[in-house]
């Protein structure tokens, strides 16, 4: 099988690792060392620079506001699979720390360093702290195929989309 190439952007980031031996997902760690984030807040995108103090970088997001915060590096996936980026249970359960837009992708030519997109989905500051580890990624092969033209018929008595099964919220079929 061949590997995940990583390029460490600057000292002190490590490749993503996984927990346990049994885990599905990478950690992914918040790189905010002397770095400027961008941040969005009702809709306007600006550049913040994470705050030192006591020699530890730290990004504060306001309610509602959306970041891409910085891992620290790059990596190219092996061809035919893609990295789902996903919150992990215990930052979920723990702080209002929302992935913007999960499960996010990263393709196999994805070129640039990679950053996760947050939002503070609470009511308080969200403080992200420089090695926090903010998501994981998890592999999954993918298959790519053609289009052909053509009629879409109709091969079950399914239709009309969300909820064509039957079922509802409430327990009745």
């Amino acid at each position: 099988m061949e590997p995940i190439v990583f390029e460490a952007l600057h000292s002190g980031v490590h490749r993503p690792q996984r927990g346990t031996a049994g885990s599905a997902g990478y950690d992914l760690a918040a790189y905010l060392a002397a770095r400027t984030v961008r941040v969005w807040r009702e809709g306007v995108m600006h550049e913040r620079p994470c705050i030192e103090s006591n020699g530890t970088f730290s990004l504060t997001l306001a309610p509602g506001e959306k970041a891409l915060v910085p891992l620290g590096f790059k990596a190219r996936l092996p061809a035919g699979f893609e990295a789902q980026i996903r919150p992990r249970s215990g930052t979920s359960v723990k702080t209002d720390l929302v992935i913007a837009n999960s499960p996010g992708t990263v393709d196999a030519d994805y070129p640039d360093e990679w950053c996760v997109p947050v939002k503070n989905g609470g009511g308080a500051p969200l403080v992200i702290v420089h090695g926090d580890r903010i998501a994981q990624m998890v592999l999954a092969r993918f298959e790519v195929l053609d289009f052909a033209e053509g009629s879409v018929l109709r091969s079950t008595d399914r239709a009309g989309g969300f909820g064509s099964t039957g079922g509802s919220m409430r327990g009745t079929p």
